[in-house]
């Protein structure tokens, strides 16, 4: 499939989880799609890339070690995604991987997530916390900079400020996510 047939498909691409998972099964299904998919997603100033990036949330949830292949392009250029619909699924995607990496079973994350990768991975998500973003991507972030915390001993700190600072003005769901991180934060340190 080329660039121009899947930008075309996905215009048929919505909210819905049916279309979503159809689309994505196509991409899962010929994984040499996944750097035309990646395409998409950088055009960040085109509303389709957002579909390209639900697309690229779903694979990477089914089959996490499709996009390991293509961190470099990712980690590269995550932070230049901007349009609110397109930056929900790459932070998640960012959480996915920094799970993946700090779990405790044996996954090729573990091999394939570099320092670089992970160091681009952990200043994009404090632009996000930092920025005006929706709360989904901000409690993304906040997971794994709580993860990459326990390798970086600078990150808690840092996430500590934010997280107090930012409480007051922020959602329920912000809040509750929030307290949660700081008790724990706050328990590990002792």
């Amino acid at each position: 499939m080329t660039f121009e047939q899947l930008y075309s498909e996905l215009n048929y691409v919505n909210h819905s989880r049916e279309k979503r998972n159809y689309y994505a099964n196509i991409v899962l299904n010929n994984l040499t799609l996944l750097p035309t998919l990646l395409d998409v997603v950088f055009r960040v100033d085109d509303k389709i890339s957002a579909r390209a990036a639900w697309l690229f949330e779903f694979v990477a949830r089914e089959n996490l070690d499709a996009i390991l292949p293509h961190l470099d392009n990712y980690t590269e250029k995550m932070q230049t995604v901007h349009l609110d619909p397109a930056v929900r699924p790459i932070a998640k995607v960012a959480e996915y991987l920094i799970e993946a990496y700090y779990h405790k079973s044996i996954n090729k994350t573990k091999d394939k997530l570099t320092l670089v990768h992970r160091e681009k991975i952990t200043e994009t998500c404090f632009d996000w916390m930092i920025s005006d973003q929706k709360v989904a991507v901000k409690a993304y972030s906040m997971r794994s900079l709580f993860l990459l915390g326990k390798e970086f001993d600078w990150i808690h700190e840092e996430l500590i400020i934010i997280l107090e600072r930012d409480y007051v003005s922020q959602s329920a769901a912000f809040k509750a996510r929030a307290r949660d991180l700081i008790k724990r934060i706050k328990k590990s340190a002792k």
